[in-house]
């Protein structure tokens, strides 16, 4: 699975909600294939800051740039969200083969060979070995570890073929060991051309894998 990264600029990027500012004067410059780590408390705006490089939110003010395009209909094309609550949660009730075959379309034939070439290899690229859960591919959402959910979150994301992947509360639950791992998939998938904004609680861990940190008040 090949990528294609896109530059991000965001400038002076603020968001005021009913009861208040969210973020203020946020700006970061991701390049092509770069991981940026957002890092702030609870509270601190972060998930609003992904949603609206991501093209899902907009700015009270300041400018955003994404792969030279800057209107948020082709800013949202050029992205995609991992795991976001209370954006795209999994469905507990779904299967890990469910999810994907939502984001793949139409049983039949043709889906097989596209979940063979291409979900199979989104899997591996996220880092979720389907023959490593409790019933494979039919293993229920609910029944995931928070890391395996994030990761399932990731590969449907790269179904997308995004340039820019961005993915929300990545040390959330989880113990040191694991937030390495996941910190090191997204750095091979940056390494690898797509750009990755990711957020986070703390910056030292991803301070040991991302290009910059931008931490929020």
């Amino acid at each position: 699975m090949a990528f294609t990264g896109v530059r991000v600029v965001a400038k002076d990027l603020s968001l005021k909600g009913e009861h208040g500012p969210v973020y203020s004067s946020v700006s970061l410059t991701a390049g092509p294939g770069g991981l940026t780590a957002v890092a702030g408390a609870a509270g601190s705006g972060r998930t609003s800051l992904l949603l609206t490089l991501a093209g899902r939110m907009r700015p009270t003010s300041g400018t955003l740039v994404v792969g030279g395009q800057s209107g948020i209909r082709r800013v949202q094309r050029a992205t995609a969200l991992g795991l976001t609550s209370g954006v795209n949660e999994l469905d507990g009730a779904l299967s890990v083969r469910d999810h994907l075959h939502e984001r793949l379309g139409p049983w039949g034939l043709p889906w097989r060979r596209r979940y063979a070439r291409t979900a199979g290899a989104a899997l591996a690229r996220a880092g979720l070995d389907v023959t490593g859960l409790p019933e494979g591919e039919r293993t229920l959402a609910r029944r995931l570890t928070r890391d395996q959910a994030v990761r399932l979150g990731i590969a449907l994301a790269l179904l997308d073929r995004p340039g820019l992947l961005l993915v929300d509360d990545v040390d959330l639950g989880l113990p040191e060991a694991r937030g390495h791992e996941l910190w090191r998939t997204l750095r091979d998938l940056s390494d690898d051309g797509l750009t990755v904004v990711a957020s986070c609680t703390g910056p030292a861990l991803a301070g040991r894998y991302a290009d910059a940190v931008t931490e929020l008040p």
